[in-house]
């Protein structure tokens, strides 16, 4: 959107104070946008290892699934709990812990397998959760991050120019209008000069 400058000089005053705040904000923005661009990079590296680790935890206990299947009541999920930690000011999900939902059993009558399978199934489970919140964080970031550096373009490309531009033609309209001013007070005086002297 550019600018209706008016050419004034409460305007110009404006203008310069509009353009001062946009070159103080500009490095800020480039440094969260640098920020973020690190923390999209890391959470999607540690979405990518998580995948990795799911994939050799399940093919740890493919060999056991049939076993799974006649105990499935053994272990569910109650709640996964999250917090909120702030990257560059953008608040990104941490999860904290997991609670489980673990059916009593016997140690005595259980099949002895049983207490180390659901140690298993719970790392696997918190894998898959520790997965899904990292690609959520990474979405999070990767959109903050689009939008800081729209902000920087916009500042950078258009804004910052258009106020430069606007501030130099008003400068010029101005410096234009005093000079015709003292010309038109020279041409007069010079005048009311002559008239003075022919009367005299």
């Amino acid at each position: 959107m550019a600018l209706k400058i008016q050419f004034n000089k409460t305007y110009l005053h404006e203008l310069n104070k509009g353009l001062k705040i946009r070159l103080l904000a500009l490095p800020i923005l480039k440094a969260k946008e640098a920020a973020l661009r690190i923390e999209v990079k890391r959470a999607t590296n540690l979405a990518r290892q998580i995948q990795k680790d799911i994939q050799d935890a399940q093919d740890l206990i493919k060999p056991f699934l049939k076993l799974w299947a006649e105990f499935p009541q053994y272990l569910g999920i109650q709640k996964a709990h999250l917090s909120v930690r702030k990257i560059a000011g953008i608040k990104t999900p941490v999860l904290d812990h997991i609670d489980f939902h673990e059916t009593p059993h016997s140690y005595v009558l259980t099949q002895a397998w049983i207490p180390r399978g659901l140690d298993i199934l719970k790392n696997l489970v918190k894998l898959h959760i520790e997965r899904d919140v990292a690609v959520k964080k990474s979405k999070i970031l990767e959109h903050a991050r689009k939008k800081t550096t729209q902000k920087v373009n916009l500042y950078e490309k258009v804004q910052i120019p258009e106020y430069q531009e606007g501030i130099r033609k008003i400068k010029r309209y101005l410096e234009d209008d005093e000079n015709l001013s003292k010309s038109s007070q020279k041409i007069l005086k010079s005048r009311l000069q002559a008239e003075e002297d022919k009367a005299a």
